[in-house]
């Protein structure tokens, strides 16, 4: 029976030391108020202090709360005597520390270990519809950022194995930095206001922080730590790849980027566990699993353990090829640099939008005429099937705008299309690298394949870049479109800026410089080459200004890739209007894709040129067009929703066009680039369009 009991002692001891202490702390003080009260009564004298046991016993407690409580039982030590009055000092003494002392400091404990364990993430989280990113690299602030934009509050839920604080600190930094740009924009646009009326007006249009974020550290790869956080129960949950910039070290940096580009097992790891938890029959309806992806084992893999977990309507999985999407971004950017500010807006939460909904199957055309017969506050602009659901794609400022109803007035306005326009040739420099290079080549070669006449390419590059960057793409060889490849690094200031101008003087059309930056460089090196690009480029376009004040600024449009946004405005100042924060366009797209899941194959979509030129257009893309080119006369000055409707029925007429290509007009650009894409009530939108500005399209060609 001993050995028994020192057995469960001994096995208490180690599983629940925190309430053994506080056992003992209990038990040892109920034996010493038992003694000391017996004590006491046993010692007051009759006729002076005489108590009963009971009484003693509350006297002892209160002693040991409160010192001067010792007056009740000693009123005068030459009555009482000296024996019960050291008796009841010990009592206070001793109490004080075996009580007051011993279960303060293991209360204050207990709190300091339930603020702790709550930090560490081992406190169970009860939340539903919720967002959760598991991992973290240079893309996951910006998924957050984008959610200030949405309608209704969201609370996100990231676990990573370290750097919670600092990682805190990120998100915080960023978050407040978009809340501050976008109340000054709110002061700015009501500062002509008196200050009693700017102050009601800035209140009511304050842009406020609608986004709880909560960061735990914990182990990804485990069960109970996901259940932890209400995995289950989550709207969508997020797979990032590991960052390999966050490294001092050369070499573990150069092993992570060797490591990276064979494959990511980590991310594979991560969708096996997350996955069997989302398909259990007691998990939330229609999840989606946002997976990152950069390679093509780690796509492979994930495709497997798609066709083994996901569950329709249940478990949803959605792999996102980072270095593709972003590829094709940067190559339509060189092709249509106002691509950059219409994507900033369409692929976000904020200003008019891309939105999906089930659809009854009806085929485009007729899609659009319905919608155009009654609605005025949204763009129609696609259908697609995706296995026995059809799909409608919608551009409008909010979801309620989809489904506004208004008279439609009938109007005889009308524009003329050229029947045989084409792209004119494009003309790129490419300065630097990244990972993405054979990705942006691919949306050049799509683009060629779409475009090219006659057996004349469309695009023509020249990429100038280090010796060993250029050795391990070839040097472009398998691209006809680069017509030349220029060895120099980062400090060739000379050579690079001989080689910008002489391709600029030698062509008409406008061309476009492409500054990457080295999405592999260590975090302390990030966009540091890219800055110094853009420098070398800014001092070509000043000098040709100064040796001629007639020269077109705009006809070199540079477009500045950088990986950390906190450099946007060291860009900006530089003059430069396409500055391409490339993590914020995946991010933005992951954030739609979570809510809105049709998106992702509209997304492929509209980022693929058709693979070959052919009269049969698939794939539907948003183009950026010459007004002067596009038409047979300057259109009229009129409203919105009248040009949308003129060159919707333009493109759709079979007798004036040779072939079929629905197109939406989704907006304009402006000399300068100032871009209106067209939202809310479109009958309120006036347009003059000039003869310098370009149109943005949704058309198949």
């Amino acid at each position: 029976m001993v050995n028994k009991i020192k057995e469960w002692f001994s096995i208490q001891l180690v599983k629940n030391p925190g309430k053994m202490v506080l056992a003992v702390i209990l038990l040892f003080n109920i034996i010493f108020f038992l003694v000391a009260a017996l004590v006491i009564s046993a010692l007051s004298l009759d006729g002076t202090e005489k108590m009963g046991f009971i009484e003693a016993a509350i006297c002892t407690i209160t002693m040991i709360l409160d010192a001067g409580c010792i007056q009740f039982v000693v009123a005068d030590i030459g009555k009482s005597g000296i024996a019960i009055t050291i008796v009841c000092l010990v009592v206070v003494l001793i109490g004080m520390i075996s009580f007051t002392g011993s279960v303060i400091g293991y209360v204050t404990n207990y709190i300091s270990n339930f603020i702790e364990n709550a930090n560490s993430g081992k406190r169970k989280l009860n939340l539903q519809n919720h967002f959760v990113i598991l991992n973290w690299n240079s893309r996951a602030s910006e998924i957050i950022n984008d959610m200030l934009y949405s309608d209704e509050k969201q609370k996100v839920v990231v676990l990573v194995q370290s750097r919670k604080e600092e990682i805190e600190k990120e998100i915080e930094e960023r978050l407040a930095d978009t809340v501050n740009r976008e109340n000054l924009s709110v002061q700015k646009k009501y500062e002509t206001l008196t200050w009693i009326k700017r102050k009601f007006a800035v209140r009511k249009e304050q842009f406020k922080k609608n986004v709880v974020v909560m960061v735990r550290e914990g182990d990804v790869f485990s069960a109970k730590q996901l259940n932890d956080i209400s995995l289950s129960k989550a709207r969508a949950v997020i797979i990032l790849g590991n960052d390999i910039n966050n490294t001092i070290c050369k070499f573990e940096h150069r092993e992570r980027i060797e490591e990276s580009s064979r494959g990511n097992s980590q991310t594979i790891k991560t969708l096996m566990q997350v996955s069997d938890i989302t398909a259990d029959e007691k998990s939330a309806d229609n999840q989606k699993i946002i997976v990152e992806i950069t390679d093509l084992w780690t796509l492979e893999l994930v495709e497997k353990i798609i066709e083994a977990k996901q569950v329709e309507g249940k478990c949803n999985i959605i792999p996102v090829r980072v270095n593709e999407v972003l590829g094709q971004i940067l190559s339509q950017f060189c092709l249509m640099p106002e691509l950059n500010s219409a994507y900033s807006e369409l692929f976000s939460n904020r200003g008019a939008e891309f939105h999906s909904e089930h659809y009854p199957y009806e085929d485009e055309i007729s899609f659009a005429n319905n919608y155009f017969a009654n609605h005025n506050h949204a763009l129609p602009i696609t259908t697609m099937k995706k296995g026995n659901d059809t799909f409608a794609f919608y551009v409008a400022d909010c979801d309620k705008d989809i489904h506004k109803k208004s008279a439609v007035a009938t109007s005889n306005y009308r524009v003329s299309l050229k029947k045989d326009y084409w792209m004119e040739r494009k003309n790129v420099v490419i300065l630097g690298h990244n990972s993405k290079c054979k990705h942006i080549m691919s949306g050049f070669t799509a683009f060629s394949n779409e475009w090219k006449r006659n057996g004349e390419e469309i695009v023509r590059i020249v990429v100038i870049d280090d010796k060993k960057s250029l050795e391990k793409m070839n040097y472009y060889k398998e691209y006809p479109f680069v017509i030349r490849t220029v060895e120099a690094d980062i400090y060739d200031k000379d050579k690079i800026c001989s080689t910008i101008d002489e391709f600029v003087s030698d062509n008409e059309e406008d061309t476009s410089v492409l500054i990457l930056s080295d999405d592999s460089a260590l975090n302390e090196d990030i966009d540091a080459k890219a800055l110094a690009n853009l420098v070398y480029v800014r001092d070509i376009i000043t000098n040709k200004i100064k040796k001629n004040p007639n020269f077109d600024a705009e006809s070199i449009d540079v477009i500045v890739e950088i990986i950390d946004p906190k450099h946007h405005d060291i860009v900006n100042s530089y003059s430069v209007n396409n500055v391409v924060i490339s993590n914020r366009y995946i991010s933005k797209m992951i954030t739609q894709i979570s809510e809105f899941e049709a998106l992702f194959d509209f997304y492929n979509d509209i980022l693929s040129y058709d693979e070959e030129n052919s009269q049969n257009y698939c794939s539907k893309e948003i183009y950026v067009k010459k007004v002067r080119r596009y038409f047979d006369e300057l259109p009229e000055k009129t409203t919105a929703d009248q040009l949308i409707r003129a060159i919707y029925n333009a493109s759709i007429d079979e007798k004036k066009m040779g072939v079929i290509n629905p197109t939406i007009a989704l907006g304009y650009v402006k000399p300068g680039g100032k871009i209106k894409i067209f939202g809310g009530d479109l009958t309120q939108i006036e347009v003059k369009l000039e003869e310098k500005d370009k149109l943005i399209l949704f058309s198949a060609h």
